[in-house]
């Protein structure tokens, strides 16, 4: 297929580049920002609109909600290239509510629309290994699946109403962050109690309490190694999605509601951009200690 790929940054232009080592054709607009490996892979176009006539399918792999709308249906976005029998499919992770009236408005222009929201971060970026979480029908999900078998591993499609990927995309950050706390809790407590927060680690690994969080997050605590990965802002606006989804369908969240200002913590103090897994310096301060101190 011919794909246009609109988001090329630390998770868009692995993804991309995977879609081209599977023989599809790219079509991206031009930024300045443009890796050189992306111009050489790619057709380069003027605007998101051109890239969408020429195109079969367009994948979105920008930031938020906004940026998505922005893209869409700003001034030369996807929507003025679209003809009928076209598909968007949104990876992106943004609000389920305006994920289906984004939907409905692609609908009406005789295209059809998947959220395919993605969990793996930079490394399943890289490995082609992510989870994807598809909303949307069937028949436009049987269309994508050769494109998420180019990117992905674990795909699955959650509902055949728009909005399903997205909300599943949703409860995964809630998982994660919560899960990211409780380690950082876990290994904070052993070290000021005087254990070697490694050795802490690595035999937890090998009971119930193992999860790849504690694998890969937990290691990054220890080395101190938070560039990113998944920026803690980019975290903070998935939580707000749950929380703002939350307070709608009257499900309280409080654990979500503290691990957030967690991370508002980790921000005030200039982290915003560091790795989610540096959440464990905000507990590090109220410890008045390091993990690897």
């Amino acid at each position: 297929m011919k794909i246009g790929f609109i988001g090329l940054g630390i998770m868009g232009r692995p993804m991309a580049l995977h879609l081209k080592q599977a023989g599809h054709d790219l079509v991206v607009p031009d930024r300045k920002s443009l890796a050189a490996e992306i111009r050489e892979a790619a057709t380069v176009v003027p605007s998101p609109a051109a890239a969408a006539r020429e195109a079969e399918a367009i994948i979105l792999m920008v930031p938020d909600t906004p940026d998505v709308e922005a893209v869409l249906f700003g001034q030369d976005g996807v929507a003025e290239g679209l003809s009928a029998g076209k598909l968007v499919i949104d990876m992106s992770s943004i609000s389920p509510t305006d994920t289906k009236t984004f939907a409905r408005k692609i609908n009406a222009a005789g295209c059809e629309y998947l959220d395919a929201p993605v969990s793996g971060g930079e490394v399943g970026a890289r490995q082609a290994s992510l989870t994807i979480m598809v909303g949307g029908p069937q028949q436009a999900f049987d269309k994508a699946l050769p494109l998420f078998q180019a990117m992905g591993k674990n795909i699955t499609l959650v509902g055949t109403e728009n909005g399903a990927g997205q909300t599943c995309k949703v409860a995964n950050q809630i998982v994660v962050a919560l899960t990211i706390e409780a380690v950082a809790e876990a290994l904070v407590f052993a070290s000021k109690a005087g254990a070697d927060p490694a050795k802490v680690r690595q035999a937890l690994m090998g009971g119930l309490a193992t999860s790849r969080i504690l694998e890969l997050h937990g290691e990054r605590m220890i080395t101190r190694s938070f560039d990113p990965g998944f920026r803690i802002r980019l975290h903070q606006k998935d939580l707000n999605l749950a929380l703002q989804s939350a307070r709608a369908l009257g499900v309280a969240l409080p654990n979500t509601a503290s691990t957030q200002q967690l991370f508002s913590a980790c921000a005030a103090a200039g982290g915003e951009d560091w790795d989610h897994s540096g959440l464990v310096q905000a507990l590090e301060r109220l410890a008045q200690h390091k993990v690897n101190d």
